[in-house]
This record gives structure tokens, sequence and C-alpha cells, in this order.
């Protein structure tokens, strides 16, 4: 037999075969489909049409499977399975069991302030599931996820790609950082010029040496000294506590180290906007059970942040 054309194939004849299969009766195989008598016994017609052969032959009260039948049962059978996990598996998504693997566009920041708690709950409650977390560029953000090498990514996103989904998490702001004793910073406010006459540390992840106090500053015609630019946030903090360098960073990322003694947080006397922290995933995911999940988790999360 060549190859069938499966557009204009019943697959539900295959379940028929496997009923009559396994019960050997075409009454039992009927009552098994909630079919009627001779509707099994049309759906019999048909594979025997279709496989050529009769398939099954009465023998005393029960149907025998012929040679033909016993050798197509394995595949039919496999084939049906195969469907069905298929079906089963788009269709819930159990946190419990799963050994899914999320991977993640994220920033060290936002990696840092939402990871932690996430692997803490996860740890209770899904805990066969792992992460990859992954550093992105902006303007690829868009082609990660929609060639599911991201399943979402956290991050600002001012113009989301077409075809994406954005939701927000939790606002930000900066917050200036020094060490424990910098010899200009003390409670009282400092000023703007005493502020950019300081040495100064920048984050940026564009190589240049322009931050979003720097045009505010230009705005009163000041400018700062920056001693030192870097692609890692993360750095600053340890930088920080060993020198005279002043930093303006996002306020999630020192408020545990400044707990522990490791440097200061002091009000910065220039005004920058705040921002929003977002995820973003693509419209492809969006009813995907076990990224909506994830998706749900993150959110419960940073409402807690």
């Amino acid at each position: 037999m060549g190859l069938i054309d499966l557009s204009a194939f019943d697959l539900n004849l295959l379940v028929a075969f496997e009923a009559l299969f396994e019960e050997k009766s075409v009454t039992a195989a009927a009552t098994r489909l909630y079919l009627g008598q001779p509707a099994m016994s049309a759906a019999l017609g048909r594979l025997r049409t279709l496989f050529q052969d009769d398939l099954f032959i009465r023998i005393g009260r029960e149907m025998q499977p012929t040679a033909k039948a016993v050798a197509i049962a394995p595949g039919i059978k496999a084939a049906l399975q195969q469907i069905r996990q298929t079906l089963a598996a788009s269709q819930t998504f159990d946190a419990t069991n799963s050994q899914s693997t999320f991977t993640i566009g994220s920033s060290d920041y936002t990696s840092y302030v939402v990871m932690p708690k996430l692997l803490q709950v996860c740890h209770q409650i899904a805990p066969n599931i792992n992460f990859r977390l992954i550093g992105f560029a902006k303007d690829s953000v868009g082609e990660l996820l929609e060639n599911r090498e991201i399943d979402l990514a956290l991050g600002v996103f001012q113009n989301p790609p077409r075809q994406t989904i954005q939701m927000p998490l939790f606002p930000e702001h900066f917050v200036g950082i020094c060490r424990r004793g910098h010899p200009m910073i003390t409670q009282d406010a400092i000023a703007p010029d005493s502020f950019a006459n300081l040495l100064h540390a920048l984050f940026t992840i564009r190589q240049d040496e322009v931050g979003e106090i720097d045009k505010v500053l230009a705005q009163s015609n000041l400018q700062r000294r920056i001693v030192l630019t870097t692609p890692h946030l993360l750095v600053l903090p340890a930088i920080i506590s060993s020198s005279d360098l002043v930093a303006a960073v996002p306020s999630r990322l020192v408020t545990s180290l400044a707990d522990q003694g490791a440097v200061e947080i002091f009000e910065l006397p220039v005004q920058t906007q705040p921002w929003m922290i977002s995820m973003l995933w693509s419209r492809l995911t969006d009813q995907d059970q076990a990224n909506s999940w994830l998706r749900q988790m993150l959110k419960s999360i940073c409402e807690e942040i």
C-alpha cells in the first residue's frame, strides 16, 4: 500500500482499530467509544477497504485479528499514544512534577533582584524546574523571543518589539552610594555642585560616559568627572566600599548591602525620573501554560519586592 493522503483520512478510524483490537468484539468496541454497533461496523468496513485486508475475523465469539492486523497494531497504538501525550502536554502544566528548563533574558541587576526569591519559591513548589539566564541586547530581544531562544525577558522596554506583550513588574529609581565614612557625604544634603565635584563611577552598557545623572547635571551647567565606567553593575558596591568614588545605582541593588554596612546610601541632589522594570514575552507563547506559569510566578514575586 502506498502513502496515504492524511488530509482525506479520518484518524478516528485508528481509534476504532485500537478498540477492536483490544476488545475483540464489535459490540464492546462500540460501547467503549460511545458509538452504535452499526457505526462501528461501518468503521470496520472502511478499515478493511483502507488496508485491503479483513483485519478481524469472527472465530467463535470473538473477532480475532488477522496477521496484517497484528503487524500494524503496534505502530497504530504507538501513534495514538504519542498524539494523546502531545495533547495532554499542551493542555496542562504540572509545575510540581515538571522538569522544564526556562531561559530568561536578564541583566545582572534584574537577576540579582528577582532570581534569589524565584529559586527559593520554586525549590518548594517546583523542585525539578531549571533556569538559564542569558544577557541580551535590547535590539535583539524580539528575535530572541520569536525564535524561542528565551522564554521571556526582564528589563526596561520603552519601545517593545512588535508581536510582544509587556507587563510592568516594579518601579525603580536611582540612589547614591558611597563608602562608610566618606569625607564629603554627611547627614546633611549635598549640594549639586559639590556632588558634581566628587569622583564618580558609572554603569553603562553602551561604552559611553554619559548617564542619566550627566544629562540632569548639564541642565545646571555642571559636569562630573567619571573615573570609572563599567558594564558590570554588581561590581560597583565592592569598588565604592573601598574607595572615595560615588555612584548612582538602582535602589534595590544596594538596600541589603547597606543593611550589612558595606556601603552607605545617600539622597541624590538632582532629580531623576523613575523607571519601570517589566517582563516581555512573545505573542507566540502567550497561551502556553508553562510560560504563563512562569509569568505568574514572577509577577507574584515582584509584588513582594
